[in-house]
């Protein structure tokens, strides 16, 4: 229900969503348990305003915003509201078509993958000694984990719904 939340369509955090930000950014800086060196941010608006209210618990006054940090690029369906999706786009099956994208100019199932790979390969790249935060969605960081574990395209594969507001850590080492 509502609108479909790309960049356009998504408002922001809802008053539980800045709660929940609130409430990481007081552990970040009351623990220090994260010393982040470079922070990234979608640009989807609820992500955006989550980095912003926990940025500063890392020192951080300007965080960058990277588009492959995304969910599903909804391209032109964003902001349609959800009921008038399959009227206005057909059916979606992501599994039984991975290489349909979700509405022209969005992404496919499988794009999307490569996206987020992308960006996984990019940090570790360019940013081989350091800790980055990406602020990103529960979609992402699903997806972090298909690519890595398998079961892209896989319908049967075990479903991973990552929290709102968690933290997920993942590692990179040369080898």
């Amino acid at each position: 229900h509502g609108p479909i939340a790309g960049p356009t369509g998504c408002c922001g955090l809802t008053d539980l969503g800045r709660q929940q930000a609130s409430r990481l950014h007081d552990d970040l800086a009351s623990t220090e348990r994260l010393a982040v060196d470079h922070m990234v941010t979608s640009k989807i608006p609820r992500a955006i305003e989550t980095a912003s209210i926990i940025a500063p618990a890392l020192g951080f006054e300007v965080v960058e915003q990277d588009c492959s940090l995304c969910e599903v690029h909804t391209g032109d369906a964003d902001g349609v509201d959800w009921s008038q999706y399959p009227t206005r786009f057909g059916s979606f099956d992501m599994f039984a078509e991975p290489d349909r994208v979700f509405a022209p100019n969005g992404d496919s199932w499988n794009s999307f993958h490569e996206r987020v790979a992308g960006a996984m390969r990019r940090f570790a790249v360019d940013r081989p000694d350091e800790t980055v935060m990406a602020v990103c969605h529960a979609g992402v960081i699903a997806a972090s984990l298909r690519i890595h574990f398998g079961g892209i395209n896989d319908a049967g594969a075990a479903r991973m719904v990552p929290t709102n507001t968690s933290l997920t850590e993942w590692e990179h080492t040369a080898d």
